[in-house]
């Protein structure tokens, strides 16, 4: 996985950003798994179907491929370490003395076993309340390099309260990507993913002070091997105290 995308971020300040608004709020749905892990390819498919909508809320997936199943017969090309470390945090947050997979995080709040439809969707219904912030994306390619985007995001504060101190991540996810496993737990299996994370970073923060909007830009450089027209760049704001996701967008890179 690489990793390293981000050539240059800039944070600026904006009179006049021009916001396309939303209205259903959007709920981030994190799946932990991983390609060796019997009990996953289930809940990679209850993902792929949350993805196509919940009423009345726009949900975000996130695949999320830990590395930890890597030494029991079947290394997962799309796995990471930072994706470990980031179910470690969580499970500090929850006070939880273990992690496991199949999970799902729904917008920082709530974490669960993703073995159970109703349940995951009752939990994206109670999340889906009025975000504290409009996001809009603006992504343009290079003209003269395919491989480069630039991807400007406007942070619009709605509630013009003074926000809680947090951190802006960029995630850029893949769909309709497959792995014939050839051995471990899922040996024989072809499995077919939901939106997998390429890349995954903090590209911004927002400090404990009152403002009316700010600005980020991003370039990203995709690799070869990544296909274009299944990428979407996927921008949210989580605080620092609580975890919780207070605000999250998505674009499509598509050619």
């Amino acid at each position: 996985m690489r990793l390293a995308f981000l050539l240059a971020t800039v944070l600026c300040l904006f009179a006049a950003c021009g916001f396309s608004e939303e209205r259903r709020p959007a709920v981030v749905v994190e799946l932990f798994t991983s390609e060796a892990c019997s009990s996953c390819p289930p809940a990679d498919e209850m993902l792929e179907r949350l993805e196509q909508g919940v009423s009345g809320v726009r949900v975000i997936a996130l695949e999320e491929h830990i590395d930890y199943w890597n030494n029991t017969g079947w290394a997962d090309r799309f796995s990471s370490p930072l994706f470990h470390a980031r179910q470690n945090d969580y499970a500090v947050f929850f006070q939880s003395d273990s992690i496991y997979t199949p999970q799902i995080v729904v917008n920082g709040k709530a974490q669960f076993v993703a073995d159970h439809y109703s349940h995951v969707v009752s939990q994206i219904e109670e999340a889906a309340i009025a975000p504290q912030y409009s996001l809009w994306l603006q992504p343009r390619r290079d003209p003269r390099n395919s491989a480069i985007w630039d991807l400007s995001i406007y942070v619009k504060n709605i509630r013009q309260a003074k926000p809680e101190p947090a951190d802006v991540y960029l995630a850029i996810s893949e769909t309709h990507l497959t792995s014939n496993v050839k051995q471990g737990e899922n040996a024989g299996r072809s499995l077919h993913h939901g939106p997998v994370v390429r890349s995954f970073g903090v590209i911004g923060n927002i400090e404990a002070r009152p403002f009316n909007q700010v600005g980020l830009r991003s370039t990203l450089k995709i690799p070869s091997d990544w296909n274009a027209d299944n990428l979407r760049a996927v921008v949210f704001i989580q605080e620092h105290r609580s975890r919780h996701i207070t605000a999250a967008a998505s674009t499509s890179l598509k050619n």
